[in-house]
């Protein structure tokens, strides 16, 4: 398995910005420097040198999983000292998370420091682009949700309702080696529940006609995967079954524009034309896909007001959908790397209107 090159990032973060050192004050940009998943540290990084402040709670655990990294551990007791131990190492010009830092640490550490520039916004993009480490977790963790999916198909029938069918797709990924979930898994069922994008699931039943919309991601060192497929269940309107076929020529489309150099709202556009020409754009009421990494939601954003472009190493989702209280909802979504030739698509369960019931005629007692 191919481990995370931590010395490749940190030359990366002093090709970003022109300093002599960096803070970085940001979890989840320390974990992604360090591999430290601790809640509570700070990163001093210099050209040559990277350390790690951090207390008593979390000295083994840092020293556990810097251990691929050259970072050096240091143990600090509070805030202050943290402070302290950064201005005895910094030299001249040290760049700090300003979106990631309180006014009071500001303050003590500019009492300390002569030279402090702002690098929030230039630090914010580094994560965008994915090596092969970090392709590799987000595959994992993708495959483990198509694993998910696909063992608890037999649970979408007339009478499931929509928290048993969390509980057991998150029981799944957990049975397949994930963490736990990505996100909060939704499961929304009906004409009222499939229509809201970020349904929580209820004891709602699944019934004859309705959508049932699976939104769910496996998490795995910290990275997410984000997948969402729609099924039919019997004999659904006629309408929605429209709206299915729709969605996934709109979702096809979309993805078939990714790829390096391609500015992300053309992949928007691609799957907006489909529904202006139905005339159902307007039932189109979310952005069109994001990035993910070690967050569920990161550069670059997928929305027709973007000026973004794609690169290479960018793992983002395509996720069209239509939605109307009274009629339901339908969403399909694929994870992708972008890759220079094109994309990878790192979602692997079909893509049909209907679930694979052969084993078991109704649901499962629980």
């Amino acid at each position: 398995m191919i481990g995370p090159d931590h010395e490749s990032r940190r030359a990366r973060l002093f090709e970003a910005v022109d300093v002599d050192a960096i803070l970085l004050t940001d979890a989840v940009d320390i974990r992604w420097l360090t591999g430290f998943s601790g809640s509570n540290g700070w990163v001093f990084v210099s050209p040559t040198r990277t350390t790690l402040f951090t207390d008593g709670r979390y000295v083994d655990q840092a020293e556990a999983q810097c251990g691929a990294s050259d970072t050096v551990v240091e143990l600090t007791r509070d805030r202050s000292e943290m402070i302290a131990a950064v201005a005895n190492l910094a030299s001249s010009t040290v760049g700090f998370q300003d979106d990631k830092m309180t006014v009071a640490e500001h303050r003590d550490l500019a009492s300390r420091l002569t030279d402090l520039r702002p690098v929030g916004l230039h630090l914010r993009n580094l994560r965008r682009r994915k090596d092969r480490s970090e392709c590799a977790t987000i595959g994992r963790a993708a495959h483990i949700a198509d694993l998910a999916l696909a063992a608890c198909s037999d649970r979408l029938v007339p009478g499931s309702t929509e928290q048993s069918i969390r509980d057991a797709l998150e029981a799944s990924m957990r049975d397949h080696g994930a963490d736990g979930p990505s996100y909060e898994t939704i499961v929304a069922t009906g004409p009222t529940n499939s229509a809201r994008p970020h349904h929580r699931p209820t004891p709602t039943r699944i019934l004859d006609g309705h959508s049932v919309v699976i939104d769910v991601g496996a998490l795995i060192d910290g990275y997410h995967s984000d997948m969402t497929r729609t099924f039919l269940i019997g004999d659904a309107p006629a309408e929605l079954v429209d709206w299915w076929s729709l969605v996934h020529e709109a979702q096809a489309a979309g993805c078939m524009v990714v790829g390096p150099g391609v500015p992300v709202r053309e992949v928007d556009e691609a799957c907006r034309r489909v529904f202006r020409r139905a005339d159902v754009e307007d039932r189109f009421v979310h952005g069109t896909g994001h990035g993910v990494g070690l967050l569920i939601h990161e550069e670059p954003f997928i929305r027709r007001n973007s000026t973004s472009v794609l690169e290479a190493g960018d793992v983002v989702t395509v996720e069209p959908g239509l939605y109307r209280d009274g009629l339901g909802g339908v969403r399909i979504e694929d994870l992708l790397v972008v890759t220079d030739e094109g994309f990878q698509r790192l979602s692997g369960s079909p893509k049909q209107p209907t679930p694979d019931v052969r084993t078991r005629e109704k649901a499962p007692e629980r």
